[in-house]
């Protein structure tokens, strides 16, 4: 597509628009359904795997709807869940760490990791899946893994200050086992991990 001389990739235009909107929709609680899991995951899921299926006419397989390498993708999922477990053994017990997340389990446990996984599969859907491997194509996956990182970023703000400023990292971490796995539920399992261990983390801390 050109506009006045300039050409616009589609796919990668379009997926950067989307990645704007709907975190601003998010943000501003449009309540699609009681639950904002449920909101998040008609957002961060269904409206990207629309767009991929009707628009770009694409297979979800090659936004990393798929096992993948999947011998690969355990052996960082199990690596990164260790180290993780140990760091947030002791980051956890902060103050504003106990504070933001003890809430989190005010329904129980189960429930609350239930809620956690409905969330995190769309976000780890939307950036380690629809972003990294939309905009892989046109600059290439070391460039796209932070820049997939940029908006996971920006919707941690209003968590704790240590998670937030750390989400950066953690996001081009999770984008670079997505990019060797070609998958995103390797993210999604470490993700998964990182949230209940820290709630359960929080909920030691309180009791």
């Amino acid at each position: 597509m050109t506009i006045l001389g300039i050409r616009f990739e589609l796919k990668p235009t379009l997926v950067i628009i989307v990645g704007f909107l709907l975190p601003m929709i998010d943000l501003y609680h449009h309540n699609l359904t009681p639950v904002k899991a449920y909101d998040r995951f008609l957002l961060y899921f269904i409206v990207p795997a629309a767009i991929i299926l009707i628009v770009f006419r694409d297979s979800l397989s090659d936004y990393g709807m798929r096992l993948g390498a999947w011998k690969e993708g355990i052996a960082w999922t199990i690596g990164a869940c260790i180290v993780m477990a140990v760091v947030i053994w002791y980051v956890g017990q902060r103050p504003e760490m106990v504070a933001y997340y003890k809430h989190r389990s005010s329904s129980g446990f189960g429930r609350a990791l239930w809620l956690a996984g409905v969330d995190l599969f769309a976000w780890e859907f939307i950036w380690r899946g629809f972003t990294l491997f939309a905009l892989s194509k046109y600059m290439g996956p070391g460039l796209a893994i932070w820049v997939q990182a940029i908006p996971f970023a920006f919707a941690h703000l209003g968590k704790p200050e240590i998670e937030t400023l750390s989400t950066i990292f953690g996001g081009a971490g999770f984008g670079f086992v997505a990019w060797r796995s070609k998958s995103f539920f390797y993210p999604f399992l470490i993700h998964l991990f990182v949230t209940g261990w820290t709630i359960w983390v929080a909920m030691q801390a309180v009791q």
